[in-house]
């Protein structure tokens, strides 16, 4: 075993600078992976090579001493030149790129992302890959905290200098109802009667329908918020309510389809826009190589599919 003491590791600087974002030795370490003792032990390895105590433990939360706030930031140069060396060395041979974090939006989780993960794996035999799946705002939070390499997400206008941005594709948000409960003609005089299930607020897409319900003044019957398109459209199809979500969400909850039908949104409309983002510069062309093989997929196993089923569909539900 190399002795280690003494020196400064890259494992240590990505400890500590885990350990700075979280504010927390139990969540660094489940963002790294490892035990909390294994990040204690790394933080107590590199103060001790540093010569100073860079955290202060007693706190709560954790916080950085004096020298831990002057050496976060040379510390966060330390991981992006790493970060870029990778790439280089990787650059035109990416089969070589040893590892792969990457997180993409419940939406896709049952048939875009294991196509996907399917042809990467057989493009970088030699890579490790390791999938977050979550809601777009989480998704770039943990592109930011370097916790991901790459992300799939809706854009939440979190764009930054550092971020290297490829859109995918644009849909709209649509009205999912109860089957034949609705007239065409007048969506309205139902949907104002029914409840409306609402996807949660504590997500950016929930807070969108709801800044737009606010804007179109619209005052309607809100009893049910949830954060699962099954739980929501599982209502819709028991006529319970109504909901606003995207085509993306109903087709995720294909089973509840056979109950519900989509209709456009009966007042101003809506879209939302699913990129894929990564830090800029990092990854050399795989960010757009990996963006182009999306949307091939995305033709295929989404917007294909959904304007055969839903022709109205047809231009809002579109490829960037």
């Amino acid at each position: 075993m190399v002795e280690t003491a003494g020196r400064i590791t890259l494992w240590g600087v990505e400890v500590f600078v885990a350990t700075a974002d979280e504010r927390s030795i139990s969540v660094a370490a489940r963002r790294l992976g490892v035990s909390p003792s294994s990040v204690s032990q790394q933080l107590s390895n590199l103060e001790a090579s540093l010569g100073t105590s860079l955290v202060v433990r007693s706190a709560r939360p954790l916080s950085l001493s004096p020298a831990g706030e002057l050496f976060l930031k040379r510390a966060q140069a330390i991981l992006n030149e790493a970060e870029q060396a990778r790439a280089e060395l990787a650059r035109g041979a990416f089969a070589s790129l040893s590892r792969l974090r990457l997180g993409v939006i419940e939406d896709f989780d049952s048939d875009v992302t294991p196509r996907l993960l399917t042809q990467l794996a057989d493009q970088l035999s030699g890579t490790h890959f390791s999938l977050e799946t979550g809601a777009s705002h989480r998704l770039y939070d943990q592109l930011d905290a370097r916790a991901l390499d790459v992300i799939v997400a809706a854009d939440t206008g979190a764009g930054a200098d550092w971020m290297e941005v490829h859109p995918l594709l644009e849909e709209p948000f649509v009205a999912a109802v109860p089957k034949g409960h609705v007239d065409p003609g007048n969506p309205m005089a139902v949907l104002a009667k029914l409840p409306l299930v609402q996807y949660t607020a504590r997500h950016h897409m929930g807070r969108v329908i709801s800044d737009h319900l606010a804007r179109e003044n619209l005052h309607l019957d809100k009893r049910f918020e949830l954060d699962s398109y099954h739980a929501i459209m599982s209502m819709v199809a028991k006529g319970i309510g109504w909901t606003i979500l995207t085509p993306l969400g109903y087709f995720h909850a294909q089973r509840f389809r056979a109950e519900t039908e989509l209709i456009p949104l009966p007042f101003g409309p809506m879209t939302r826009r699913i990129s894929l983002a990564s830090r800029q510069g990092v990854l050399g062309d795989l960010p757009k190589d990996i963006a182009a093989q999306l949307q091939n997929i995305l033709s295929d196993m989404v917007v294909t599919p959904a304007v055969s089923d839903t022709p109205w569909l047809r231009n809002q539900l579109r490829l960037l």
